[in-house]
């Protein structure tokens, strides 16, 4: 990152940031090519994370993955080896293309964009970033609920777009956006200063596994209505009402319908992260391929 930029940023504690213009191997494993990332005064080191290497003797990857019910849970995935060839490829063709863009992922709660964004940001070599958990840094570590519950949605939503402005300064990143993060169309004007990806995922598979992980860090799902699936289902219907046409600005869209339709038609619980980020990499290039005809991979 260009040492102005870095210095223009207020964010307090430390980012691990790679410099522009590395070369990553482009290998799931990422255990060759990878420089140790340099240490910036711009985010929290807790909150915008490096891709980290691993032993070229082994495939796992450490991510945030869980069963096939729901990728919210912390945990260690494997990918096959098809996966792992297919996932390497897509990011060995649109890596020289992205020119050090940073990737938004937005989508509703629940949709998977921290797991995505962490996958996406290894076989990229980017860092990864969630937006939520920097606005919780610039309010003294207060949770995204407390903030909601003490100061109001309109002022999260303030702090959210400043947030989104200083990436938008900043290059080679992944950001997990929170799930209203697209109602300001300012934060577009911002997002749009790199390439922006939808995760569209059914809104049953999202009260599902919502619910079987708890609600209470999710502030706009409290009601007390029906059942727990119920009361959730009825809240994010309600929710993506408001917000189903402004993730429609997206520059990408991946639809997990889509993706389970070409892989057999199976339930989308059943589709891996991996299988998530394969899509997402082919539907960046085929915007970058639109956008400017460049695009190696078409």
């Amino acid at each position: 990152m260009d040492a102005k930029v870095a210095h223009t940023l207020q964010f307090s504690p430390m980012i691990y940031s790679e410099k522009l213009g590395r070369k990553p191997s482009g290998s799931v494993r990422l255990s060759r090519g990878f420089r140790e990332p340099q240490k910036l005064q711009v985010f929290g080191s807790a909150n915008c994370e490096p891709a980290r290497p691993s032993s070229s003797r082994r495939r796992t990857t450490q991510l945030l993955v869980a069963h096939s019910s729901s990728i919210l849970e912390s945990g260690s995935f494997q990918a096959p080896l098809d996966e792992d060839l297919n996932l390497r490829n897509k990011s060995q063709e649109i890596e020289p293309v992205l020119n050090g863009r940073c990737i938004y992922l937005v989508g509703m709660m629940g949709s998977g964009k921290t797991t995505v964004g962490k996958i996406l940001s290894q076989v990229l070599g980017y860092s990864f970033c969630d937006s939520d958990t920097l606005v919780e840094e610039e309010v003294g570590g207060t949770s995204v609920a407390d903030i909601f519950k003490h100061y109001g949605e309109g002022f999260f939503r303030d702090k959210e777009t400043e947030v989104l402005r200083k990436l938008s300064l900043m290059h080679r990143l992944v950001i997990s956006t929170g799930g209203g993060a697209v109602v300001r169309p300012i934060n577009w004007k911002y997002m749009h200063k790199g390439i922006s990806v939808w995760l569209d995922v059914p809104l049953e598979a999202l009260a599902q596994r919502i619910t079987a992980v708890g609600t209470n860090s999710r502030p706009l799902l409290h009601n007390e209505a029906e059942d727990a699936y119920t009361r959730t289902f009825m809240r994010l219907s309600a929710l993506f009402e408001e917000r189903g046409e402004a993730y429609a600005n997206a520059n990408a869209r991946v639809s997990l319908e889509n993706i389970a339709a070409k892989m057999g038609g199976g339930d989308v619980s059943d589709l891996s992260p991996i299988d998530i980020a394969i899509e997402a990499l082919e539907q960046i290039g085929g915007f970058l391929k639109g956008e400017d005809g460049l695009y190696a991979g078409s």
